[in-house]
């Protein structure tokens, strides 16, 4: 499937999502990309992998990101039959309580990727078997990855 037709599919299920086209260069990615609300995130993952023509059988990346105002997740996905790719992003501009709906109730591989991105962002997987921190202790204050985070201790001072 075209990035053209992906597009196209995408818009007659949700008839206003952004598009970024793919721009191979440094600065630009190298996939179709689709911004969506928070609230289609679900929907919109669940029809890419089991609608027959996307078929997004294989999520390949998950990551959080601060933008500075928003917290977001980018996702990367992968058909292994089709051979298409895409990049899904979604953003909440909810930084005291950032929530966003889980997908590794479709992709398994979500489980761990979204325990990362809340041991480092803050943002909660609604609908996750078993979100708690991954890699920093229980007691750990803060999110690490934010932008905002300040970490007295291990600061770098230029």
């Amino acid at each position: 499937m075209t990035n053209e037709a992906l597009q196209q599919t995408i818009l007659s299920w949700f008839p206003d999502p952004e598009f970024t086209q793919p721009q191979f260069s440094e600065e630009g990615s190298q996939y179709l990309t689709v911004n969506t609300e928070p609230e289609q995130l679900h929907e919109l993952m669940q029809l890419l992998k089991n609608n027959p023509e996307t078929h997004f059988d294989y999520l390949f990346c998950l990551t959080g990101v601060d933008y500075g105002k928003e917290l977001g997740v980018v996702y990367h996905l992968e058909s292994t039959v089709h051979r298409h790719m895409l990049v899904v992003k979604v953003q909440t501009e909810e930084r005291e309580n950032p929530v966003l709906e889980s997908v590794q109730d479709l992709w398994a591989t979500a489980n761990y990727h979204e325990r990362e991105v809340y041991d480092f962002f803050g943002i909660i997987f609604r609908n996750h078997p078993n979100l708690k921190r991954l890699f920093l202790t229980e007691d750990w204050e803060g999110y690490p990855l934010r932008k905002d985070y300040v970490d007295e201790m291990n600061m770098v001072v230029k």
